[in-house]
């Protein structure tokens, strides 16, 4: 299991510095990784013919940005990124490191694709297994999260906090769904319980922007059951950080490596959430 709750314990002068010198790289892969997503995005059109080959090539332009400037200055560092089955396998890839880089270069690709602003790069690097930095960057925005691992969570180098919201009545929540969701599932049938108990649901399209925003009080509740690890790394860290709380949808402790996970901006307003979406019966097998 990959945790995301244990404490980064390491708080020696050298590992200081050595983790502001990976937030410093990190950041530098990010602005990199989001401007070539800003200079693809002016070569296409939403219903152009070959779509998805463009995007492509601008989710693969971006990730080889990251990836050279993160393994250029950590050549000994592992690297997974969610395009990895269009780069050739390298020794810098080998899992034989205690530093590994989770990357998705562009998350909130149907918003990409539409000219919506909701999208991002998200970086995290995990220290034998557990993540100990996380970023979400806004091209758009220009707004860059970060998190380092009990030093709390900054947006553009200022600290922020959850709202802290304890009621569902009072609470803005947010929900991922998987593509082509059919009906009677059971994500429509939580998305439903949602609706009658908040304030009110958002789908916004980024899962790491909404991690980002419930880690900034701008959301106070967030669930999903369609993402991948370089999806939420970074997120997850920032939302305990921010003094969120963070656990699997069945309010077991979350696993990285299949997180289907329910994040919240206080503890009562979690286990409020927990009852809430326990309540949904999918009618599909």
């Amino acid at each position: 299991m990959i945790s995301v709750s244990n404490r980064y314990s390491s708080n020696s002068p050298q590992a200081i510095s050595l983790m502001r010198e990976f937030l410093s790289v990190c950041e530098q892969a990010a602005r990199a990784g989001g401007q070539i997503l800003l200079d693809w995005q002016h070569r296409f059109t939403p219903r152009e013919k070959g779509l998805r080959d463009l995007v492509t090539e601008a989710d693969l332009a971006s990730q080889q940005a990251i990836r050279d400037i993160l393994l250029g200055c950590f050549p000994d560092h592992d690297f997974l990124g969610e395009e990895d089955a269009s780069f050739p396998p390298t020794t810098k890839t080998s899992g034989q490191s205690e530093y590994l880089w989770i990357v998705d270069p562009l998350d909130g690709t149907a918003n990409y694709v539409h000219h919506m602003p909701a999208f991002a790069v998200t970086i995290s690097l995990q220290k034998a297994g557990e993540t100990v930095l996380g970023i979400v960057f806004d091209p758009i925005a220009d707004e860059f999260y970060h998190a380092i691992k009990g030093e709390g969570t900054f947006l553009n180098g200022s600290s922020v906090q959850t709202s802290g919201c304890q009621s569902p009545e009072q609470a803005m929540v947010a929900v991922s769904f998987a593509p082509n969701v059919p009906r009677g599932s059971m994500e429509i049938a939580r998305f439903i319980e949602a609706l009658h108990s908040c304030q009110s649901v958002r789908r916004l399209g980024s899962a790491a922007l909404n991690l980002a925003y419930l880690a900034a009080g701008r959301l106070d509740s967030y669930w999903a059951t369609s993402v991948k690890i370089w999806d939420v790394a970074a997120g997850l860290l920032m939302v305990e950080e921010a003094g969120g709380t963070v656990s699997r949808i069945d309010g077991e402790k979350l696993n990285l490596a299949n997180p289907e996970f329910l994040a919240s901006a206080s503890r009562p307003l979690q286990n409020e959430m927990l009852k809430i979406l326990s309540k949904a019966r999918g009618t599909n097998p």
